[in-house]
This record gives C-alpha cells, sequence and structure tokens, in this order.
C-alpha cells in the first residue's frame, strides 16, 4: 500500500449519509411497525388516561359529581393554597425518606453479600431467589402479618415484657408512623436489592483483588470502587421506592391506624365525596412532583448506558 492509499484509507467516508427524508419508505414504516405494539399498549392504558385527569382538573362541578367543560384554574387554587397540601406533602416526603435511607442500607449490602461474600454462584442466585419469596404473596397479607408482631399483645412486646427490658407494652410499634416506616420497609426493600445486585455483578472481581493488592482497605474499596460503580442500581431501586411510596395511601391508612395520611389520601378522599376536579388537580400536582424527582434522579447517571454497559 502506497502512501497516497494509507492516506486515503485514514479519511472520512465523503459519501453522504442519509438524511431522514431520503429514508427508504420501507425503512420507515418497518420502525413503525416495530413500535406499533408499544404504542398500542401506551396510548390507551397511559397516555389517554393521564390526558384524561389533566383535562378534568380544569373542569368545574356542580358538587354532586357533574363536570362542567370549561376552562378554569379554582381546583389548582383550591389545592395550592390549602395548609392541608403542604402538611400532607411534608408527611409524605419524611415516609419516602425514611423508607429510601433503610431499603438502601439494606438492599446494599444484602446485594454486597450475595455479590462479594457468597463464592458459589449457584448458592448466591439462590440466595437472591430466596429473598424474593415473601412476595409470592399479596402485598395485603404481607402488611397485615406485622399487626399481630407490633400490637399491644403482640410477640415483640410480649418478649419485651418477658425479658424484662419494658414494664408495660410499647403503644408506639403499631398504629404509628413507625409502623408505616416498617411496612414499606418491608414489602419495598427488594426493590433496590434487585437493581444493587444487577450492578454489583458487573464488577470486575480482579479489580477488587487489584485494590487488595495495592493496599486499599474494605472501606476505600466500598468507597472508591463498589459504591460509584453501582450508582446505576442506586439510582434505579431509588426510582422504584420513592414512586411507589409517593402514590401509597393504603399503607399509611391501615398501619397509622387513620392517624396519619398521605398526599394520595387527600385525592381519595375528594374522589369520595365527588369532587373529582380538586382530586384530578392534585393528582397532576402530584404527577408533576415526580416527575421533577425522577427527573433529578436521572442527571445523576446515565441508566442508559449503564444498563447496556
Amino acid at each position: 500500500m502506497t502512501e497516497f492509499e494509507a492516506f486515503a484509507d485514514m479519511q472520512p467516508s465523503l459519501s453522504p449519509a442519509l438524511s431522514p427524508a431520503q429514508t427508504p419508505p420501507r425503512a420507515n414504516l418497518a420502525g413503525w411497525l416495530y413500535v406499533s405494539p408499544l404504542v398500542l399498549v401506551l396510548v390507551p392504558f397511559f397516555v389517554a388516561p393521564i390526558l384524561v385527569v389533566l383535562a378534568a382538573s380544569f373542569f368545574a362541578t356542580d358538587g354532586f359529581g357533574g363536570l362542567t367543560p370549561g376552562f378554569t384554574l379554582a381546583s389548582y387554587v383550591e389545592v395550592l393554597h390549602s395548609a392541608l397540601t403542604l402538611k400532607l406533602y411534608l408527611a409524605t416526603i419524611k415516609f419516602t425518606v425514611l423508607t429510601w435511607v433503610f431499603t438502601l442500607i439494606i438492599g446494599f449490602f444484602v446485594a454486597y453479600f450475595l455479590v462479594f461474600h457468597v463464592r458459589n454462584q449457584l448458592l448466591a442466585i439462590g440466595l437472591f431467589l430466596l429473598c424474593t419469596v415473601p412476595f409470592w404473596t399479596s402485598n395485603i397479607i404481607r402488611m397485615i402479618s406485622w399487626i399481630p408482631l407490633l400490637g399491644k399483645e403482640g410477640l415483640i412486646n410480649q418478649a419485651l415484657l418477658g425479658l424484662g427490658l419494658i414494664r408495660q407494652p410499647l403503644e408506639v410499634l403499631l398504629f404509628s408512623d413507625l409502623a408505616v416506616v416498617i411496612a414499606y420497609v418491608h414489602q419495598l426493600t427488594i426493590f433496590m436489592i434487585v437493581p444493587i445486585f444487577n450492578s454489583m455483578a458487573r464488577i470486575d472481581k480482579k479489580l477488587i483483588e487489584a485494590a487488595i493488592d495495592a493496599g486499599a482497605s474494605r472501606f476505600d474499596i466500598m468507597r472508591l470502587i463498589v459504591v460509584p460503580m453501582s450508582k446505576s442500581g442506586i439510582a434505579l431501586g431509588t426510582i422504584f421506592v420513592v414512586s411507589i411510596v409517593m402514590g401509597d395511601f393504603f399503607v399509611v391508612k391501615v398501619m397509622s391506624g387513620g392517624g396519619s395520611a398521605s398526599v394520595v389520601s387527600a385525592f381519595y378522599e375528594d374522589v369520595g365525596v365527588l369532587q373529582y376536579p380538586t382530586a384530578a388537580a392534585s393528582a397532576v400536582l402530584l404527577t408533576l412532583v415526580l416527575v421533577a424527582i425522577v427527573s433529578l434522579i436521572l442527571r445523576t447517571v446515565d441508566i442508559r448506558q449503564e444498563i447496556t454497559r
């Protein structure tokens, strides 16, 4: 090969790329056919309900469940100017943050143990599947199962009384904010374990061994290698946990004994008294808050790049 030929091979191709307008019609048709199943699912079951709720939030109501088509911001003004709205958002954020912290701690160390301390891969997968066994039952059953444990006459109080650690049953264990957080952590920890486990499983063990040979401590390995390389799993788990907690009201209602409430509880009650525009406005605002939170989480990590790595 001459120098000229070598130089020519190094140059970018001069043939222009096809613009979208020049794409063959068959390619465009094939592309639409590929995404049509997804469109057929998303439009009627996701996009359409959101548009209906959005439209209803701008309607007026006659007070008896009827909607008057039009455009009014009265429902948003009512929701945003209510002191109850701020109180409910603070309560929801409190439950969300506490649940996220505990599920992250438990999920991270369970995944770390399965990936780095269980040498037998088959055993690690078996233990991982064992973590999912409680989730073969209904969420309601798993939540209600805490009542015999946390009640005044429950097993935990009876054990503490038998050991002489307390003189009377602890009432804070059940029908309280603590009971709500316990139920959430029990239900949602698996949503942290799974994505973090998947992220950690892709970490090359030779990298850990090289760090140990270089004199790095276990804390340094955790801080400088494991945590940064698990951030995609942490981000995904955070999105799952935050979205579920902020969109739930049943756990709060049952485990708090009606003593606490959440944002979703408010527009559930509005629906019960036929105040559909107010409920729709609350739902739209909560959706915007969730979208903002998820957007902030996604700014910390490119999940698509991490997953396809």
